[in-house]
């Protein structure tokens, strides 16, 4: 079992901050905060991420609205009871914020020039049989459930969307398959009917896979399928 929480749970993402910090919780004394950080697309669109960040790398203006950050950290999911029903909550919680001047002086620009502005890396099991679809024009993709190992006996539950040969790679994968995937974070409008007619519009969290390698102890059966592609 991986037990190496640095390892199989870790990310980076650059962007600016938008709206205003809210606070969240308080464990042992110490405050944490959620904002959200906004994140650009190559294809023009962007992704707004929220972050749950320890007032302990806060400083008096680092949330202000507009401020680039980059943001290291780990993709986590935790459980929410709202009338009586429970509902999975995603967030990055972040474990390093570094403040990125807008200026173009050397040392921001080797910062920037170094860093891919959203990345992820998960090692995982897979948790539930992953869905096989494809859609009116034809596009495969598959959505898969994968539960990331967290100190104290926690698990992370993160959802996760393949495409393209990794989407037909990912249909045959069984429940409890330990997989590495390496993807982005993206943020995706959906609108949830509810059983009185009324539609309630949300927001979905989840991966994008960019690549996935099926881990076995046997390193010659290893397998990896990649698929550099970037959902619009």
């Amino acid at each position: 079992m991986n037990t190496n929480y640095l390892e199989n749970n870790y990310l980076t993402l650059v962007g600016k901050v938008t709206g205003e910090k809210k606070f969240s919780h308080e464990i042992y004394g110490e405050s944490f905060y959620v904002f959200n950080l906004e994140i650009p697309r190559l294809s023009g669109n962007s992704d707004i991420i929220p972050i749950t960040v320890s007032e302990r790398l806060i400083k008096d203006d680092t949330l202000s609205e507009g401020k680039k950050l980059l943001i290291k950290g780990q993709f986590r999911s935790y459980n929410s009871y709202e009338n009586e029903k429970n509902r999975l909550i995603l967030t990055v919680f972040a474990k390093d914020i570094i403040e990125v001047e807008e200026k173009e002086d050397e040392e921001n620009e080797m910062v920037i020039k170094d860093t891919i502005t959203n990345e992820v890396v998960l090692v995982g099991y897979i948790c539930k049989k992953p869905i096989y679809r494809q859609t009116p024009f034809g596009r495969e993709i598959s959505d898969l459930l994968l539960a990331v190992n967290r100190a104290y006996n926690k698990s992370d539950y993160i959802p996760c969307i393949a495409w393209g040969r990794n989407a037909r790679f990912c249909q045959e994968l069984e429940v409890g398959t330990e997989v590495k995937v390496v993807g982005r974070v993206q943020s995706r409008n959906y609108e949830k009917k509810h059983e009185d007619g009324t539609i309630e519009k949300r927001v979905a969290y989840e991966v994008s896979v960019g690549s996935l390698e099926v881990i076995n102890e046997n390193e010659d059966k290893k397998e990896e399928v990649t698929e550099n592609q970037e959902a619009v």
